[in-house]
């Protein structure tokens, strides 16, 4: 990645979260049946299985659970897939409240799997020239004076869409950090902005795989967060050509993909 700090770009490197998808795949006989993606740090997979199912009503203790493995074929082997055998079979999709796309954030981010959400998005644009990197080390502060919740609780998160020129054209709030993207995307589809080509968002919290793959669907090329960015965010990011910067704060932020949106000089970096 590319750090900005104190006026100067250097390339270095970074340590992130891992993100990645787990598929909870019920099983009977020879059927199989998808009951939930959801975005999570690998380790624990089987726990995390077994909290999701007991929360949603679908099992009352372990003894309802048959087996519990990672997907295999011969010697092939997935980590990211477990099938579940539970007594009751697919009776508990019955008890299940949703059967949906979740993330990490514990938020329904959509339904259907990681893929056909991914195919719905097209290229990014961006049309202008690169942004000053002081333009784009001030956008947290503009951010923080439009938000009046936080201001008086300190307890939400808030994503802003911002010109190229750094205007903010909305701000919304909300306790979830995808809720609040997700309003400021129904913002831009209610005013018909979509999509959002040489916009970009900022989001105050750390960028997961929720928040670039909605900007992905929207098609802003610039994501900017005041935090930490995940592993599988980086990666849908520079699948996409969106510009991912991390720790937009004080004076230094750090670019993970497509620097050339920022400048002058932070793609010519060795």
């Amino acid at each position: 990645m590319v750090r900005y700090a104190a006026g100067q770009f250097c390339r270095g490197t970074d340590q992130v979260v891992l993100e990645e998808p787990l598929e909870l795949r019920l099983v009977q006989g020879h059927e199989e049946q998808t009951v939930a993606v959801t975005m999570r740090t690998p380790g624990a997979d089987p726990e995390l299985a077994l909290g999701f199912l007991y929360a949603e009503g679908a099992i009352r203790d372990q003894t309802d659970v048959l087996s519990l493995a990672l997907w295999s074929n011969g010697e092939v082997e997935s980590p990211n897939v477990l099938r579940i055998e539970l007594r009751s079979g697919f009776e508990a999709l019955r008890r299940l409240s949703r059967q949906t796309f979740t993330s990490s954030a514990c938020g329904v981010c959509g339904t259907g799997s990681i893929e056909r959400l991914a195919s719905r998005s097209g290229p990014v644009r961006w049309t202008l020239p690169p942004l000053n990197p002081e333009q784009l080390r001030a956008l947290p502060e503009r951010l923080r004076g439009a938000q009046p919740l936080f201001s008086a609780t300190g307890g939400l998160h808030a994503a802003g869409l911002f010109t190229a020129a750094g205007e903010l054209l909305a701000v919304r709030e909300d306790v979830g950090r995808h809720n609040a993207v997700d309003k400021l995307m129904g913002w831009a589809l209610a005013h018909n902005r979509l999509p959002l080509s040489d916009h970009v968002l900022l989001v105050s919290s750390r960028a997961g795989f929720e928040i670039v793959q909605k900007a992905a669907l929207a098609g802003i090329p610039v994501v900017c967060a005041v935090s930490a960015p995940t592993s599988l965010a980086i990666e849908v990011a520079q699948s996409f050509g969106i510009t991912l910067a991390g720790f937009v704060r004080g004076e230094r932020f750090n670019l993970y993909s497509a620097p050339e949106r920022i400048g002058p000089g932070a793609s010519e970096v060795r």
